[in-house]
């Protein structure tokens, strides 16, 4: 029996959220600090829904990386595969607030700092999803660390997932990133990529079937494509695509988090061994919840009775 439900590998930083809505960075006058970091927000969702979740990062050794460390132990994620280095501050981004695609300004330092020690064989063998980010392997020595481990996760059984969250800004290149990608998709991954995503990473709006057959073609089974207010496509090899409506919500608070919150619902649902549609329609639930948030899903609800 595998004791760990997902092994989150990556970016846990400190997010500054603008405090004015739909306000760009230029013009937001102050910020709230939240928990941030795909993987992280993953990690957490996915222990308040009741699975066990183990989190693979480092921070600094300073303040923020105590408030991280806080926040994930009050949230039941196991933090002992979390290393604290001593040369590099604890990573963060200010993030605009808005309803739409957040601008972000980073200042990466310790969150690529993933060493290959931190991932032993035997923690890979007790897990069933190994789950990482594209803005986790856009630097060294993350990326390495990642990719190796990625194939060892694979050799051993694991199912991979990957959310393909490419930022340019993050890259030396855009065939970089792909390369890897590219590289990561051979281990057959669950793939999630939304909209804005795929613009960013091909630099041109492309047909949603070209995306699902680019991934196809490198390996991957299921490719899970997020639009937004129109809702998501999936796509399984040799199958016919299907496409669900996004969740009205009244009033969006903010979309910082609402990918993880959509991926952890999927990743939750395909744990749970439940049917694919299933799995998409519990993903979208968890997604309306935490557009209706700012910063991560809030603490004074049961998540997992909203999906049920």
């Amino acid at each position: 029996m595998k004791q760990i439900d997902i092994l989150c590998v990556g970016e846990v930083l400190v997010d500054f959220i603008g405090h004015q809505q739909e306000v760009q960075i230029n013009n937001t006058r102050d910020y709230h600090r939240y928990l941030g970091g795909s993987p992280a927000n993953v990690a957490i969702n996915s222990s308040r829904l009741g699975l066990k979740s183990v989190m693979v990062a480092t921070v600094g050794d300073d303040g923020f990386g105590e408030y991280i460390f806080k926040r994930l132990n009050e949230a039941n994620v196991a933090t002992n595969q979390i290393n604290k280095i001593q040369n590099k501050p604890t990573s963060v981004i200010f993030v605009s607030r808005t309803g739409g695609t957040p601008e972000f300004i980073p200042f990466r330092e310790a969150d690529a700092y993933i060493t290959e020690d931190q991932i032993c064989g035997e923690l890979l063998s007790a897990t069933k999803i190994y789950h990482t980010t594209c803005f986790a392997l856009s630097k060294e020595p993350a990326q390495t660390t990642i990719l190796k481990k990625a194939q060892q996760a694979f050799d051993l059984g694991c199912k991979l997932s990957i959310d393909v969250n490419y930022a340019k800004k993050l890259w030396e290149s855009q065939d970089a990133a792909l390369k890897v990608i590219k590289a990561y998709c051979k281990f057959n991954p669950l793939v999630k990529i939304s909209e804005d995503d795929m613009l960013r990473l091909f630099e041109k709006e492309m047909p949603h079937e070209y995306i699902f057959d680019f991934f196809h073609s490198e390996g991957v089974q299921t490719i899970c494509l997020t639009l937004g207010d129109k809702g998501v496509k999936l796509s399984q090899k040799g199958e016919k695509i299907i496409s669900l409506p996004a969740i009205k919500v009244d009033k969006i608070m903010d979309a910082t988090g609402a990918g993880d919150a959509f991926w952890s619902g999927f990743l939750f649902a395909y744990i749970k061994e439940k049917p694919i549609e299933e799995c998409l329609q519990m993903a979208l639930k968890l997604a309306a919840l935490k557009l209706q948030n700012v910063g991560r899903l809030p603490d004074n609800i049961n998540i997992l009775s909203e999906l049920l």
